[in-house]
């Protein structure tokens, strides 16, 4: 568009003066041609003004269309430089595009290679899983037919165990029976020669084809044949208690032996025996033996055992709230069994021996050498931990404290001795007759660490002379 601009502005340059000339050399004619002449001018300067108007309003249109067109080449050129940029830019994303492209695939191949990998092991472990399945429900199996194999030898264990204690108790009566036998034979037949006492033979048991004995309950013991009033055919009635022959029964007093004593005059919660270092390590059978004497209505607490976890991992106690002679046998609260001890009320020294095992959860109560009460089936399997605190004549409610007068014990205890395993009644029966300690006891009376309150320790030959 600037070009044809230029070239009107051209030919007007050179028009103008040309006809400016020819104008100029017609004034020299006549005079009657002057005033054509002058009205001609007057138009031409009329045309001409309306010509320069035309011109400027054309130079006008050219020089805005000559600066649009200047903008517009500017603007073109800086989209060229934008798009250039731009394709650059686009190159560069291209490249980088590529180049996450090829790491994508490499990465995928990588990711391909291990999912083999892994679906290998994952069918490896899947063969190991079965085989360890099979193997478990082996042994399940196995475990099934050991604790089959185990229930019925602990039955036959139980079987034994009750046929002994019937021919321990039938053999402790014969020999009483013998014994009084000898002794009233010699006074009734002089110089008849005292029988000698049967000796039982053990008939051994049948076997299996597999080598496992079968445990057979024991048959009933032969009584000597009796008569009618009860009596042993062929001899002659015991001297009774009128008779001149009469023996004179064992007093009690005449036990001896039985090392120190304690005296707990009072129900104060002052009046404690701490027993040290107490049990080192856990027990799985326990008996506890010991010559007892109240001087109440009811027994109060014997023993009581106490750790951080639990203030009754074993207690042997009385209230009031219960049977009068009769105490709970605490191991591992709340479990308990009620013990009956009613000849203890009398205020007279007896023998009393509590004995329990984890195996079957057994336990036993003897007084006097005589079986009062039993049972199974109480904390089977339970051991009582070591670490605790163990007292004599309170109930702890916590760790060495929280005693109660209600629960205290009143009276005396000689010879108390403790076990880690479960006594036999051959040695119950020598312990209450004064003969010797049986073997491995773990705490006595002289383990008495500390005594307190007004327990007094006293240390009596015999107990007829304890005071």
């Amino acid at each position: 568009m600037g070009c044809p601009g230029r070239m009107a502005l051209s030919f007007l340059i050179i028009f103008v003066p040309v006809y400016l000339h020819g104008a100029l050399s017609q004034e020299a004619g006549p005079t009657g041609q002057r005033k054509p002449f002058f009205e001609r001018l007057r138009r031409l300067e009329e045309q001409f003004r309306r010509f320069q108007e035309v011109t400027l309003t054309h130079l006008q249109a050219i020089a805005s269309n000559y600066n649009l067109s200047y903008n517009i080449d500017a603007r073109f050129q800086s989209l060229a430089q934008e798009s250039q940029a731009l394709a650059l830019a686009v190159n560069q994303s291209q490249a980088t595009v590529q180049g996450d492209l090829g790491h994508l695939k490499t990465w995928i191949r990588k990711t391909q290679r291990r999912s083999r990998k892994v679906d290998s092991r994952l069918l490896a472990l899947g063969v190991a899983l079965r085989e360890r399945s099979q193997q478990l429900t082996q042994e399940r199996k196995e475990q099934a037919a050991q604790r089959e194999a185990l229930s019925s030898l602990a039955l036959d264990m139980r079987a034994l165990q009750d046929t002994l204690a019937r021919l321990t108790h039938v053999v402790q009566s014969q020999g009483a029976r013998l014994d009084a036998l000898k002794e009233w034979l010699p006074v009734a037949c002089p110089g008849t020669t005292p029988p000698a006492r049967p000796v039982l033979l053990r008939q051994s048991s049948p076997k299996l084809p597999e080598g496992r004995q079968v445990l057979r309950t024991s048959p009933e013991p032969l009584d000597l044949p009796r008569d009618f009033a009860g009596h042993l055919q062929g001899t002659r009635e015991p001297p009774g208690p009128g008779s001149q022959w009469a023996r004179h029964p064992e007093r009690l007093g005449e036990v001896c032996n039985v090392g120190p004593a304690l005296i707990f005059p009072n129900a104060s919660t002052e009046n404690v025996v701490f027993l040290r270092p107490g049990f080192l390590a856990g027990l799985r059978a326990l008996s506890v033996c010991s010559w007892v004497r109240t001087a109440s209505g009811h027994l109060g607490t014997l023993l009581s055992y106490a750790t951080a976890e639990n203030d009754n991992k074993l207690v042997l106690h009385g209230r009031n709230s219960l049977v009068p002679g009769s105490i709970h046998f605490v191991i591992g609260d709340p479990a308990f069994r009620e013990l009956p001890l009613q000849p203890l009320l009398d205020g007279q020294w007896h023998h009393v021996c509590v004995i329990w095992t984890s195996l079957l959860g057994r336990y036993w109560l003897h007084v006097d050498r005589r079986l009062v009460a039993t049972g199974s089936r109480f904390r089977e399997g339970y051991e009582i931990p070591p670490g605790g605190s163990l007292v004599l004549g309170q109930e702890q409610d916590s760790l060495g404290g929280g005693f109660d007068g209600s629960e205290a014990f009143v009276g005396s205890i000689a010879g108390l001795a403790i076990w880690d395993r479960a006594l036999v009644p051959g040695e119950v029966s020598h312990l209450a007759t004064g003969k010797e300690l049986p073997p491995g006891a773990i705490l006595t009376l002289a383990n008495a660490a500390l005594v307190g309150g007004f327990v007094q320790r006293v240390n009596c030959t015999c107990l007829e002379l304890c005071p």
